[in-house]
């Protein structure tokens, strides 16, 4: 599948459209989720200037949802790629950046492997989550090195005020696939203050299918590398813990602690092996206090850890474990109505622990920023300013702007210019045989104009944006290390909207992408690899009295798999069905088909994905 079409053009056309039929539906009278991950600090999500996607554990349980990757896939500016299914590896590409030009967050900790840059998407148990905040545009002025394209984070769940409450889902589908999720949560207040805290065990596992579509070497074949005709599983338990207490109006502490162990079966090699055990490890504390009534001071620190061990036919082959330890400083300072100003200092130490003979393993970085949030002459300001120094590739400065203006009728103009940073990885800098200690970061300046409306029906926004990267760390045929050869440029418009209309909610986002090669070769002018140049996601969703029923279409264009722009992936379309039947208001059964028409279609050349499926699944919460 094709489609050929002027972003401006239809960008434009759409959001007639969009205002046109929305005038028709009903009023939604949903509360506006609040967004932490864009400024650092609690707004609703109409008083922030970013462009912002929240998923709450409402839409998560409605859509039926069960990985990381079926939540982010199709959401504006977002793009998923995964070698295979459940478990395996993936990649999500935000706004047309690299996978490692994504910054993600659990709780606050800074997630992924210090060595490779990879992010365990996989590895993130959607049993666990609470919500996620998707903020797309640079956001290295306040967080540092690799939110180039933007900030994922990853909320885990919280206990609630009220008595001891229990939650259970059992589920069973295609591809013998089973999931078990079990959790406990409860708040208590007293004289000395307010308690809670949620915790939540589960296991998953799937035969799986053999993901890679390879062929035998005797008949030309290689495919993705490798030949291995069997399925290749998974399997994963997990559990997560959080709980607080809010001493005063004025002092509150939380602490969370998140581990998954996955294991993983793919096609390989004695060489590289054919199995992965990769643990995720999240653990961390916030204490907030408000020594004044202007001033709220917020401590963090937390720690991650990204283990992985690598085996052939059940023979150990390596190790790699990376430690990511993390404090910061923030201080909030509202010093006029509607004026809040944030200084603070971040923290970060980096650590390998593996057999691989690295030159060094271990890195810290320290990062100084400030924010100054308010309304100025009816129009809304947010500018944000930091400085990083790194003991091995130097100091980086980056800033944002962003502007906001209301207009009549619940509209809204914004405009945004930002830049924003990658630092080279361990692998990079240090691979034995290949790394380059002299590489400078990654950079990026990207500039975006937006136009919103929110009314009584609904809520829609317009965004087009331009990002140009500078440096790119690419690997040099000539001096057979990395080096900072690459430039990118790329444009893209996104458009979506909600509503209510004669019952059914409507979630529907358009994302026209022009990923273009700027290094100098000749790869020239062409795409870059694996990503689409239009996505297209429309949900619906109604309630029938005891009975729920929902859909979903995604859509996605061509891309190529290689930068010189040989190996093309066709298009593809997915249609999704789901129900559910509530017994009483806490019990109730649940089924989904995926890809209902069966639809065979690649993400990465040569990986094959899940056909039609289905599960099943029984929840308790009430």
């Amino acid at each position: 599948m094709k489609l050929s079409v002027s972003i401006p053009g239809l960008a434009i056309v759409l959001a007639m459209a969009t205002q046109s039929v929305f005038a028709q539906v009903e009023a939604v009278g949903e509360l506006d989720p609040i967004v932490v991950t864009a400024t650092r600090t609690a707004q609703t999500d109409d008083e922030t200037l970013a462009s912002v996607t929240v998923i709450d554990r409402a839409e998560i349980e409605r859509r039926q949802s069960r990985s990381m990757t079926d939540v982010l896939r199709g959401l504006p500016g977002v793009e998923v790629v995964t070698n295979g299914g459940l478990g395996h590896n993936s990649s999500v590409y935000l706004r047309g950046t690299r996978p490692d030009h994504s910054l993600l967050l659990i709780d606050g900790v800074r997630i992924g492997s210090a060595s490779s840059g990879f992010l365990p998407w996989a590895s993130i148990p959607l049993g666990q989550v609470e919500r996620v905040e998707v903020v797309r545009g640079p956001s290295s002025s306040l967080y540092g090195s690799e939110a180039i394209g933007g900030v994922v984070q990853v909320f885990t769940r919280r206990g609630q005020g009220g008595p001891l409450t229990p939650r259970l889902l059992l589920g069973a589908g295609t591809y013998n696939t089973a999931n078990a999720q079990f959790g406990l949560s409860a708040g208590t207040e007293t004289a000395y203050g307010t308690g809670w805290f949620d915790a939540g065990l589960g296991f998953e596992q799937t035969q799986g299918f053999n993901v890679c579509d390879g062929q035998p070497r005797s008949v030309g074949g290689g495919g993705c590398g490798v030949y291995e005709f069997d399925d290749d599983g998974y399997s994963n338990g997990n559990g997560s813990l959080r709980a607080g207490w809010a001493f005063s109006d004025r002092l509150e502490l939380d602490v969370n602690f998140l581990r998954s162990v996955g294991d993983l079966d793919y096609d390989g090699s004695l060489f590289y092996g054919n199995e992965q055990r990769q643990v995720l490890q999240v653990a961390g504390a916030s204490l907030v206090a408000k020594p004044l009534d202007p001033w709220t001071l917020t401590l963090r620190a937390g720690r991650s850890w990204d283990d992985s061990e690598v085996f052939a036919d059940g023979v150990f082959i390596n190790r790699l474990d990376t430690r990511r330890d993390q404090l910061s400083w923030q201080n909030d300072i509202a010093f006029a109505p509607q004026q809040l100003a944030t200084i603070g200092i971040d923290y970060l130490r980096d650590e390998l622990s593996t057999p691989t003979a690295y030159n060094e393993t271990s890195r810290e970085t320290t990062g100084a920023f400030g924010q100054y949030l308010g309304r100025l002459l009816g129009q809304d300001l947010q500018l944000s300013l930091r400085h990083d120094d790194n003991d091995q590739y130097g100091g980086q400065t980056t800033g944002n702007a962003l502007w906001g203006y209301e207009l009549t009728h619940g509209l809204r103009l914004t405009a945004a210019y930002g830049t924003a940073f990658k630092a080279p990885t361990f692998n990079d800098l240090y691979y034995p045989g290949y790394g380059n200690p002299d590489l400078e970061p990654e950079s990026s300046r990207s500039l975006e104009l937006g136009v919103s409306g929110r009314h009584g029906w609904g809520d829609w926004a317009l965004n087009a944006y331009q990002t140009d990267i500078d440096d790119l760390i690419a690997f040099d045929a000539a001096t057979y290390s990395p080096m900072n050869i690459d430039r990118a440029r790329i444009r893209g418009v996104e458009l979506w909207g909600t509503a209510e209309l004669a019952g059914w909610l409507l979630d529907a986002n358009l994302t026209l992408l022009d990923p273009r090669n700027e290094s100098e070769g000749p790869n020239d002018g062409n795409l870059l690899p694996r990503r689409a140049e239009q996505t297209l996601r429309l949900d619906a969703d109604r309630q029938f009295g005891r009975i729920g029923i929902g859909g979903t279409l995604f859509a996605a264009g061509r891309r190529f798999d290689n930068d010189a722009n040989t190996v093309r992936l066709d298009g593809y379309k997915l249609f999704d069905l789901r129900a559910d039947y509530a017994f009483t208001d806490a019990l109730r059964i649940e089924g989904r088909v995926e890809n209902l028409f069966d639809e065979q279609y690649e993400t990465a050349a040569f990986f094959n994905q899940p056909g039609r499926t289905f599960f099943v699944a029984l929840r308790y919460a009430p």
